[in-house]
């Protein structure tokens, strides 16, 4: 059976979709066969060439079952499923069928008070800092602010993330061929986990 990984959260602009894409490319640099399926209806269908994994358009419920059926059924396969933001019915059909859960969230008190509560909400998911501050000192401030709000579920948060402008490029419709060392090396980063 084909595994399933889904990144949702119900606050929007936490990196769900680029760390989608991220793990599903660090997978495939692995050799590992990987799927990162789409589910929000807002965004655009991306090409599959020069990518590491297959992307799969499920932005409707038929189409997301149909993902979800295929991936269960084929051995050695893993989807990736980004969830999209705003949408707490569809995070729990999706928590439902997964196999891991991951809660990104950037270094806002907001972020890191409504990942607490998803953290709350789904006991099997882990938080993922998730496009973490480069410069030290604002690591330090943001790690400072994980340890006074969420004390609680500190055995539940992974290694951040960190900040890359190139993972930007992971969204284009079609990736260059060839794409930056420190972003296949982040990829690389986020499956290992």
């Amino acid at each position: 059976m084909g595994k399933i990984i889904c990144v949702i959260g119900n606050k929007g602009g936490t990196g769900k979709t680029t760390l989608s894409h991220m793990l599903a490319h660090g997978l495939g640099l692995f050799g590992m066969r990987a799927v990162a399926v789409l589910t929000d209806e807002l965004r655009d269908n991306l090409s599959k060439v020069n990518r590491t994994y297959l992307p799969f358009d499920a932005r409707s419920p038929d189409q997301l079952a149909v993902a979800a059926a295929r991936l269960r059924a084929t051995e050695g396969w893993i989807g990736v499923i980004d969830g999209g933001g705003n949408r707490p019915e569809i995070d729990r059909k999706l928590a439902a069928m997964a196999d891991l859960v991951l809660l990104p969230f950037r270094d806002s008190h907001e972020d890191m008070r409504t990942v607490s509560r998803d953290l709350e909400q789904f006991p099997q998911a882990w938080a993922l800092p998730s496009q973490w501050p480069t410069n030290l000192w604002a690591a330090n401030v943001a790690t400072r602010s994980i340890d006074s709000q969420m004390a609680i579920h500190k055995d539940r948060i992974l290694a951040p993330s960190y900040a890359l402008s190139a993972s930007k490029l992971m969204l284009m419709k079609e990736i260059p061929a060839s794409l930056p060392r420190p972003l296949n090396n982040a990829a690389r980063e986020i499956a290992l986990q």
